[in-house]
């Protein structure tokens, strides 16, 4: 005899994938700040984000009292020179993205319906681009708002604004890759820190190096080409061919327009790159 206990089957309103998948963006977001954990994971993302809008604000306060014609910083170039700040933000939190759900093998368990691999990875892209464009993107809200308040040219102010939206919105797209394809290779945290600190800063630096006796022995084109092999140097050269910036290439050199073309496509090849790779990494539900 079958004893019947009394379930019954859910006859509720069914969500779906997309209800999962905003959802999932919605709570790594929210993580990428600590919001909805501990106290002790708010403590560094909150101080990374004060210490990228901080300069803006003392270029604000100086621009306003002393009644300065232009802001001291482009829109363009503000992220650039604050990259350790980026660099270590995306160190941090990338690998708190996905490396967690790795160790503790969370990842089948997201594949279980309704969501499905291509909606995670998405979701996740998705959420750590935002969140690099928020901290990018508010300094420059800082920076506008000051400009205003100092009565600089509204027209050249919105159009600089613009410009350094743009920026930063490529920067995330290439950061936020870089930084889950390496944490997606390992789910020990601390091996994804270092990983991405050294993917960041090592290039840059040989780079840079390189760039530097490239200018001193008058291969101008070279320097420009150089950019190309490091990820911030390649938005550098992006935002100086067609966002009206300057580089930080040695002498202020720019790459010149077909170079700063390479860059542009060399910039969306590789985010669509690292997409591909993250799909690839989770294309078996098992890991």
């Amino acid at each position: 005899m079958i004893h019947n206990i009394g379930y019954r089957h859910y006859d509720g309103p069914r969500l779906g994938r997309s209800y999962a998948r905003r959802s999932l963006f919605s709570q790594s977001l929210r993580g990428a700040y600590g919001l909805g954990r501990s106290a002790r994971t708010k403590v560094l993302p909150m101080l990374l984000f004060a210490v990228m809008c901080l300069p803006a604000a003392i270029m604000v306060a100086v621009a306003v009292f002393t009644k300065a014609s232009s802001l001291p910083v482009s829109y363009t170039h503000y992220a650039i020179y604050l990259q350790a700040v980026i660099g270590l933000y995306l160190a941090a939190q990338a690998p708190q993205s996905v490396s967690r759900d790795l160790r503790f093998k969370t990842v089948p368990l997201y594949f279980s319906r309704p969501i499905e691999r291509g909606d995670y990875v998405a979701a996740k892209f998705a959420a750590m681009a935002s969140a690099l464009f928020i901290l990018t993107a508010a300094p420059l809200l800082v920076l506008y708002t000051g400009a205003l308040l100092a009565k600089l040219d509204f027209l050249d102010q919105t159009k600089g604004l613009g410009q350094g939206l743009v920026s930063v919105a490529l920067l995330s797209l290439l950061f936020a890759g870089i930084g889950l394809v390496i944490s997606a290779l390992t789910p020990r945290r601390g091996f994804g820190v270092a990983a991405v600190i050294a993917v960041l800063t090592i290039p840059y630096g040989a780079v840079s190096a390189v760039q530097g006796i490239a200018a001193i022995q008058g291969s101008e084109a070279a320097v420009g080409w150089l950019g190309l092999f490091s990820p911030i140097t390649l938005i550098d050269g992006v935002q100086a061919t067609f966002l009206g910036g300057t580089t930080s290439f040695p002498d202020h050199l720019a790459p010149s327009t077909a170079a700063g073309g390479v860059y542009l496509l060399v910039t969306l090849i590789a985010i669509a790159g690292f997409y591909a790779l993250l799909m690839l990494r989770y294309r078996k539900a098992g890991l």
